[in-house]
């Protein structure tokens, strides 16, 4: 049972979602800074210095903090928005990567092997 913990830890899949999760915490840091530093009191300024945060509706004894529910969701979609905008620029750089590649048939890599094997038979 230790041997196969083992294995399943040391799979590629789980190291690669550990690094994730891991970059993904120090990703969302940056992130809610960026959101409740910069980004969110530019909105407040932009509408007449309204902390949303402290907007509240009573309704009888009741305070119904509605600000800081409008903060949250304007947190969420600004935060949606940069992860999209990240992951489509990675995208696009990858594409544009890939097309740098010269395209090569299944015959030249076919020679390229042969190339390589004869130069590694002729150094023994």
């Amino acid at each position: 049972m230790l041997q196969e913990f083992k294995q399943f830890i040391m799979r590629g899949n789980v190291m690669d979602l550990a690094v994730g999760v891991i970059i993904g915490g120090a990703f969302q840091k940056i992130i809610t800074a960026l959101v409740e530093k910069l980004i969110m009191p530019l909105i407040g300024i932009i509408v007449g210095g309204v902390n949303f945060e402290k907007e509240v509706i009573k309704v009888g004894d009741a305070e119904l903090g509605w600000g800081a529910v409008f903060q949250e969701i304007m947190n969420f979609v600004i935060v949606g928005f940069v992860i999209f905008a990240v992951i489509k620029a990675l995208n696009t750089a990858s594409k544009n990567k890939l097309s740098l590649v010269p395209e090569q048939t299944q015959e030249d890599i076919l020679k390229d092997i042969r190339t390589t094997l004869e130069s590694i038979n002729a150094k023994s």
